[in-house]
């Protein structure tokens, strides 16, 4: 459904400057059909959640492969955060994410210069992962940036708007609780699963 949404940009005349860029693990999947369907290149981007100290489930921010860390501003401001957590926390996080590009993708490298890329994942909540995900890409000179997302609250879903060039979604409804909700099989996606479609695009990226 999300793949069909995008169909338009088969005839945006974009050729090679077209890349989906998806953050694993279940946005691959997402990504994979995505890219398959317009006929072109998939890559990875990972972010990972910052949890607080206190309560891993709550996430204060993202870290991306670089170092680059984006705080969820409205929880930090709100929550009793010690003042090393952060710095201390971010190069643990960091050397995660490393070897997880280094798995899925072989290489820390990229070379976004001048590409429209679809950032896909398999849904949104609070977009902590996304956000940085995004606030790093800006850094990378792309021609455009389009957020392709099955499903997330309207409320993250206006914020994205504010953020990037176009957001495709296929429900945003305002009464929100998880995006498996919305799946009829929201199984785990393993490593090796992911692994095993990026071998698909290994020799193009």
């Amino acid at each position: 459904m999300l793949a069909e949404k995008l169909e338009w940009l088969k005839d945006e005349g974009l050729d090679d400057s077209l890349l989906v860029l998806a953050i694993p693990r279940g946005g691959v999947v997402t990504g994979d059909v995505v890219a398959t369907s317009l006929g072109v290149n998939l890559d990875i981007v990972v972010a990972k959640k910052i949890g607080h100290p206190l309560n891993s489930e709550v996430a204060i921010g993202a870290v991306m492969h670089d170092g680059t860390f984006v705080p969820n501003e409205a929880i930090v401001n709100s929550l009793d955060i010690p003042y090393e957590y952060i710095p201390d926390t971010v190069p643990i996080l960091r050397k995660v994410i490393e070897r997880r590009v280094m798995i899925f993708r072989g290489s820390k490298e990229y070379d976004l210069v001048g590409k429209v890329v679809i950032l896909v994942d398999d849904g949104v909540a609070t977009g902590t992962t996304l956000f940085a995900a995004i606030r790093w890409m800006k850094t990378q000179k792309l021609r455009g940036l389009i957020i392709a997302i099955p499903v997330g609250p309207r409320e993250t879903i206006e914020k994205l708007r504010e953020t990037v060039d176009k957001v495709i979604v296929l429900h945003s409804p305002t009464m929100f609780e998880a995006v498996g909700a919305f799946y009829e099989d929201f199984s785990q996606v393993s490593d090796d699963e992911v692994i095993e479609i990026m071998k698909k695009y290994r020799t193009t990226n």
